[in-house]
């Protein structure tokens, strides 16, 4: 297939719209299932990168979640706590520790259960059965894998009576080193950002506490890809290798840590007792008990224990979450990663990646205000390196 014609293209009245090579050669793909749009293949393209370059990297499955060209999360294969499965809603999934992807697929999914919905999915490795099984039952647009196995994509296919968007890619494909896009009429070329994030990153620790654990390198290389396609500005916390925060398309990197910050706390408070004990109706749906938590925990337009409202989500009136409650729990919290596209020009952000439980950071450097950011983190006992590089995407 040399390309592909599309409905329309980022909107309905853009028109025509096609995906094809600028050099006339066959696309990398083949589309099993569905008819995928514009949106859906800007997703698909590059959430594909970013688990090929965290496999590369880590050596593990890895999953992502986007929604418009971002990602809610990103995850590598790691088992997942009791406690966990249950924040997430996959505690009900037999099978799930015996697949590396789908645990990857469970924590990158289950992160920011609000931003996913309507989600592109990316996996690294031939889908199998169990995550073929997850991705069914999540409201979802389209996945992209190298592969899949018979019997999952058979499941995949019934997915919205068998219009589900389903995507293979040749795992082989290497793209023209040169990029090229259109803004008004105006042709933009540059070569493709193909800089390697490994270890060697972070060799550069600049603060004086200096100890970086292996797990705090995974974790940071998992923000760092994460951010290489993140629309900027943008930061990412993570955690046991996944990204539990990420800030996305924001003027002020401070603003970025903030959103970020919020969605990783939203995450952690998750897998706290009063929210995994909450007493949902049983006619309440997945999405909809998304939504009731994170009003639950952040307190939103619509307060879901306030009496002739909890009757329609629940089963009895649940106690408030008090914030003492939650900023004694996220007290205990700890050992998370940060990372930032660029450099941060103020303390500030330190300040409020601490708040989250940010241990360890990478950044590229290279702001007038260095020695002040470093010394709030030796301030702090963080460890912080530079990386000398900048990750903007666009």
């Amino acid at each position: 297939m040399k390309e592909f014609e599309l409905k329309y293209g980022c909107n309905p009245n853009q028109k025509p719209a096609r995906i094809y090579m600028h050099d006339g050669s066959e696309l990398p793909i083949e589309i099993l299932s569905g008819r995928p749009g514009y949106i859906n293949f800007l997703d698909a393209f590059n959430s594909w990168q970013l688990v090929k370059e965290l496999k590369e990297a880590l050596g593990m499955p890895a999953v992502t979640s986007f929604k418009h060209v971002s990602p809610t999360s990103a995850a590598v294969g790691i088992p997942l706590s009791d406690r966990l499965k249950k924040a997430v809603f996959e505690d009900d999934i037999p099978g799930l520790d015996d697949s590396p992807l789908a645990c990857a697929y469970a924590r990158a999914r289950g992160t920011d259960r609000m931003c996913s919905f309507g989600d592109w999915v990316a996996l690294s490795d031939v889908c199998d059965v169990t995550t073929a099984k997850m991705v069914k039952r999540e409201v979802s647009d389209g996945i992209i894998a190298p592969g899949y196995e018979p019997e999952a994509l058979e499941i995949l296919k019934e997915k919205r009576k068998g219009a589900y968007n389903i995507v293979k890619i040749d795992p082989g494909f290497v793209p023209d080193p040169v990029e090229r896009k259109q803004v008004f009429g105006i042709t933009f070329e540059q070569g493709r950002n193909n800089f390697k994030i490994d270890a060697g990153l972070l060799k550069n620790v600049v603060t004086a506490n200096r100890e970086l654990p292996e797990s705090a390198v995974r974790d940071l290389i998992v923000a760092l890809i994460t951010l290489k396609y993140t629309q900027s500005n943008s930061v990412c916390y993570a955690v046991d290798g996944q990204a539990i925060g990420v800030g996305a398309g924001q003027q002020s990197r401070i603003h970025c840590t903030r959103l970020a910050g919020s969605k990783a706390d939203t995450w952690f408070l998750r897998q706290h007792e009063k929210v995994l004990g909450l007493p949902f109706r049983d006619d309440i749906g997945r999405p909809d008990r998304d939504n009731v938590i994170d009003g639950y925990i952040n307190k939103n337009e619509e307060d879901v224990c306030a009496d002739g409202v909890w009757q329609r989500y629940f089963t009895r009136r649940p106690e408030p979450f008090t914030q003492e409650e939650m900023r004694a729990y996220l007290d205990t919290t700890g050992g998370v990663s940060l990372g930032s596209d660029a450099f941060f020009p103020f303390f500030d952000n330190i300040e409020r990646a601490l708040r989250s439980g940010v241990k360890y950071i990478a950044q590229p450097g290279g702001s007038i205000r260095d020695d002040a950011v470093i010394d709030c983190c030796d301030r702090h006992g963080m460890v912080m390196c530079f990386t000398g590089m900048r990750l903007f995407h666009h």
